[in-house]
């Protein structure tokens, strides 16, 4: 049966029981009805991945000791019943191995971020998906938020102009207390550079906010400045973050992330202030984009209304007054996955320009990013050009 008269098949790798991000990629996968879950390996501890299999009605025989089982079998089923892309969902360190494994076998994948351990994974990773021609999606959900999409068009159109100042910000609490002394998961292996990498609230969430700030404004930053700190003792890796940035367009900027700044939770805000407009968009309220030109009244523009571009129309599932959120934006990126893994399996792929969803291109920035921003802070915040 071809793709486009059928649901998709979906496997997972990782996103077993005491697992966050793992639920929020199912839940996103099946908000439109595009994807059918049908097999995985849930964890290292096969006991765990029987559980999670158990608690997701899916056969058994389709519930693996191991990735690389996982792989094998799958590309072996017949073309109608095999999985037609996994979700890697482990800590950073096995992104990579899992990633290529699955791709050499046949079979398109969907990523959480960062993408890689290290930035020369990174780069072959970008060669193993260009050699194979499979779908790569990264999961840099905030971009599926519809008016981040329609800021994206203001700039897009010309009708901003020229960027002149970017300040965007992560922030959270998340690490302000040394979660992971107490057996907790989440906080255990992103502190732990072996299973990291090299960036800490770099890779978790830093990565977040460069692709947020350069998705909608398509400015690329070409120097930074970081300068990193940590404040808990026994700890490695970076919670706190403040990093310059000089623009192509000769704008400058300022991204600032945190882990342990108290009282945040999830506070994701950027402030773009351009020749002829400014925007400004806060992920924990996320249905409002303020428009600011000068002299004029300022502007709040909602979702779901009726002038926003056809950017933000497309991945608008409700009326204004019905907020959408976090899951939403989640599934606005698996939908483009999924469009594009279809018009492959039906032999009428895209063209990589025409993808919907942040690529194994956007996950190498990301990792240019940590390395670079590691790079300045380790040598006393001096200024290191950014890769483009």
């Amino acid at each position: 049966m071809e793709a486009w008269k059928r649901k998709l098949r979906m496997g997972m790798v990782g996103g077993g029981q005491g697992a966050f991000i793992g639920w929020v990629h199912r839940m996103a996968a099946a908000l439109d009805q595009q994807v059918e879950f049908v097999a995985g390996c849930f964890s290292r501890d096969f006991a765990n991945t029987r559980t999670t299999g158990e608690q997701l009605y899916l056969d058994p025989a389709r519930c693996y000791s191991t990735y690389q089982a996982m792989a094998e079998a799958e590309a072996e089923l017949p073309a109608e019943q095999r999985i037609d892309f996994v979700s890697i969902v482990t800590p950073n360190d096995s992104h990579f191995a899992i990633a290529k494994t699955f791709l050499e076998a046949g079979i398109h994948v969907v990523c959480d971020k960062p993408m890689t351990y290290t930035l020369q994974e990174a780069e072959e990773l970008v060669n193993i998906v260009e050699k194979t021609g499979l779908i790569f999606a990264l999961t840099h959900n905030y971009t599926g938020h519809p008016l981040v999409r329609h800021a994206r068009q203001l700039f897009a159109s010309g009708e901003m102009g020229t960027v002149r100042k970017v300040i965007v910000e992560y922030l959270q609490d998340f690490l302000m207390y040394p979660h992971e002394k107490e057996g907790q998961k989440q906080a255990a292996w992103r502190v732990d550079p072996k299973q990291a990498g090299l960036g800490g609230t770099l890779g978790d969430v830093g990565s977040h906010a460069l692709n947020l700030m350069e998705y909608i404004t398509n400015d690329r930053v070409t120097q930074i400045c970081a300068d990193k700190s940590t404040f808990l003792p026994d700890r490695e890796l970076d919670e706190d973050v403040n990093v310059l940035l000089h623009l192509t367009g000769g704008g400058k900027g300022v991204l600032t992330i945190s882990q342990i700044a108290t009282g945040e939770e999830n506070n994701l805000w950027i402030r773009v202030y351009a020749s002829r407009g400014a925007i400004v968009w806060r992920q924990e309220n996320p249905n409002y984009l303020e428009v600011y030109r000068y002299g004029e009244p300022r502007q709040t523009v909602t979702r779901a209304s009726g002038y926003l571009s056809d950017a933000a129309q497309d991945c608008t599932r409700v009326p204004t007054g019905h907020p959408e959120g976090y899951l939403e934006a989640f599934a606005t990126i698996y939908c483009g996955a999924v469009e594009a893994i279809r018009r492959h399996i039906d032999g009428r792929p895209m063209n990589t320009e025409e993808y919907n969803f942040p690529t194994v291109y956007d996950g190498l920035r990301g990792m240019q990013f940590i390395s670079k921003a590691v790079e300045s802070s380790d040598k006393g915040a001096v200024w290191v050009d950014l890769p483009n």
